[in-house]
Parts: C-alpha cells; structure tokens; sequence
C-alpha cells in the first residue's frame, strides 16, 4: 500500500479542519514547502494538496502556492479543492500537477466529468467522493467543501461512471476526518469487494503504523494522511514500508 502525505492550504498556509468544520480548524507553524521537504525525506513519492478556500468559496488563492510545489518536481502532486471545469484542470496540468482530484462537479455533473476522464486520461484524474453515513448505514456523499447533502450513496455516485474508465477514486470518511480515530475499515473493506478494479485512496482516521498496516490487509492500494503525520505520530521505521524511497 501506497502512503500519500496530505496538504490542507487555507489562505496559503497549512491547516487542518476535523470533520470538514471550518470553525474547527488547526494551523500548524510549517511552510508547505518545509513540510514538502519533509516528506521526500521520508520517503513520500506522492503528495496531496487540498485547496480548502477552493473547496468552499471556488477562490483559487492558493493557486500561487500550489505552483511552487510542483515547480520542485520532489514529489508527484495530487490536487483537489475547487476544480469545477476544464480550465482548472488545464492550468494545474500546465503547472506540473500530476493528478487532478475532481470533488463535487464528480457528483454533480458525471456526464461532463466523465468527458474529462476520456480526455485527459484516467491517470490525470482522481475522483473525490466524501461520505457520511446515514442512519442505515450507507455512505452518502457531500458536495461544496462538505456543506451541502446528497441523496446518492457512494455506490450510486460511482454507477454513473461504470465502464469509463475510471481508475483512481478518493474516499473520505468526514466523520473520521481529523479525529485520529482510526480508519473505517468497513468501508474500505466493502469497497474493495463492490469494485477491486478501483485503485482506492482511503482518507480519514489514520493515526498509527497499525491503522496504516490494517488498510493495507484490507487490499486498499493507496491511504492519505494528514493530521498523524503533521504531528508525526507514526515512527520513521513504521513508514518505512510504505514509503516506496525510504
């Protein structure tokens, strides 16, 4: 299993929400190109950088920010937040960007976002799918920076994309998100099941080197962290195995 360091920009600097709330937010003291260091350090081949101010309001004030990451070619990046039409996808592409994380337009307009998918390839995009579980227990999906509901489950979500194509998919459980609680194994494990051609990116409660070995027995190819590792929670040798240049 593949560990991908995650970024959180908020007017430029790195922060971390719990469960989507941006009243609930934690600055950390690191510049995003400091803590990029860190993390090539470590080993980390890959990085995802979340837009929040991007996520919420479509403001692309930490467009600057993001350019200068990539402009360093340490790390591949993966980046989402605000991505809502084909212009963004081109300019993030033009800057270096890897893989462009597509969220609520994924949700909203699967007819146009699959159109994307064929044009750019399916290793140019990732699609973003955030669930909170309802009552019954299904995973049903957030749009607009976690703020506005859905009546689809995540497996309805994804429906619309069947046979297109689609090859990496992110999935966040919100309700972990940040609260180092551990990840929802059962829903990483049911996705597996229900569609193992995925290359699955699980996001949400990892807070230990067990967390991260529990995912990767449960198949799950890639797993985002954020907060532990900002923290530095998880121990160099427990990364090890899942940073491919350690």
């Amino acid at each position: 299993m593949l560990l991908i360091p995650s970024i959180d920009l908020r007017g430029g600097r790195c922060v971390r929400l719990l469960q989507g709330n941006f009243a609930a937010e934690t600055r950390y003291p690191l510049e995003p190109s400091e803590l990029l260091g860190r993390y090539q350090q470590l080993g980390a081949s890959w990085l995802h950088v979340v837009d929040l101010d991007g996520a919420r309001d479509g403001a692309q004030i930490n467009r600057d920010v993001i350019a200068r990451l990539a402009s360093q070619r340490a790390v591949r990046l993966q980046v989402g937040g605000g991505v809502r039409d084909a212009g963004a996808i081109d300019a993030l592409l033009a800057h270096g960007i890897a893989r462009v994380v597509i969220g609520s337009a994924a949700v909203e307009r699967p007819t146009e976002v699959a159109a994307w998918l064929e044009h750019y390839g399916a290793e140019r995009i990732c699609l973003a799918f955030d669930v909170r579980h309802d009552a019954s227990g299904t995973p049903r999906v957030r749009t607009r920076g976690w703020r506005a509901d859905s009546a689809l489950s995540l497996w309805d979500a994804l429906a619309a994309y069947a046979g297109g194509g689609l090859t990496h998919v992110l999935c966040t459980d919100i309700e972990r998100d940040g609260a180092l609680a551990g990840p929802n194994l059962a829903l990483y494990g049911e996705a597996m099941h229900r569609l193992p051609q995925i290359a699955w990116q699980a996001s949400g409660g990892v807070a230990s080197g067990a967390d991260l070995a529990a995912l990767a027995t449960c198949g799950v190819p890639a797993a985002i962290s954020g907060k532990a590792l900002l923290e530095e929670r998880i121990t160099r040798e427990e990364l090890r195995a899942f940073f491919p240049n350690a």
